[in-house]
C-alpha cells in the first residue's frame, strides 16, 4: 500500500493547459539554429511552416516558440504579398474525394449534361423594327445593317435573318 501512495503523489508532466504530455517536447528549430531574423525571401525555410494547402501551421504542430511563430507568420504574409509564396495551393477536384455538390452530375438537375440535342445555342435575333417605331418614331437602322462583301468576290454570300445579301455590282 505505501508504494501506491508514492506513485499517486508523484507529479505528472503536464503542459500549460494541464494536459498530460506524451513523448518529448518539441524544440523550436529557429532557436536551436540561433536564427535572429526570419527573412521573408527564404521561401524554402518558410515552406516548412506551411501546410500543403498553403495555410500557416500552428505552433503545436511545428514546435516553434511564441516569438519565432509570430516572426514566421509575418514573414509568410510578406512573402505572399511579394508573390514568393502562394496564398492558396489549388487542388484538383478528383483529389478532394467526393466533396462535390449537387449529386453525381454536379450541375443543375433540370439541365442535362453534354451538348444541346438541337445543336449549339441560337444567336439572339435583332429586335423587331415595329417595336422601335412606337418609342422613337423610327427604326434603329444601325442594328439592321449587314456588312457588304467585296464586289469582286462572288463566293462570299452571307445569310442573315433568312435574307441573302449579294455583292454590289
Amino acid at each position: 500500500m505505501p508504494s501506491s501512495r508514492k506513485q499517486r503523489s508523484r507529479p505528472r508532466p503536464t503542459d500549460a493547459k494541464s494536459r498530460i504530455r506524451r513523448g518529448r517536447p518539441k524544440v523550436c528549430m529557429l532557436c536551436k539554429d540561433r536564427v535572429v531574423h526570419v527573412d521573408y525571401k527564404d521561401s524554402s525555410l518558410l515552406r516548412r511552416f506551411m501546410s500543403e494547402r498553403g495555410k500557416i501551421k500552428s505552433r503545436s504542430s511545428t514546435g516553434t516558440c511564441t516569438q519565432h511563430q509570430a516572426a514566421v507568420a509575418l514573414a509568410i504574409k510578406n512573402a505572399r504579398e511579394m508573390a514568393l509564396l502562394p496564398y492558396v495551393v489549388r487542388t484538383l477536384a478528383g483529389d478532394k474525394g467526393g466533396r462535390r455538390r449537387g449529386g453525381p452530375g454536379g450541375g443543375r438537375p433540370d439541365r442535362p449534361d453534354g451538348p444541346r440535342p438541337d445543336g449549339p445555342r441560337p444567336e439572339r435575333a435583332a429586335p423587331a423594327a415595329g417595336a422601335d417605331d412606337t418609342a422613337t418614331g423610327a427604326a434603329d437602322d444601325a442594328s439592321l445593317e449587314v456588312p457588304v462583301p467585296d464586289a469582286g468576290d462572288d463566293s462570299s454570300l452571307e445569310r442573315r435573318d433568312d435574307a441573302v445579301v449579294e455583292p454590289a455590282s
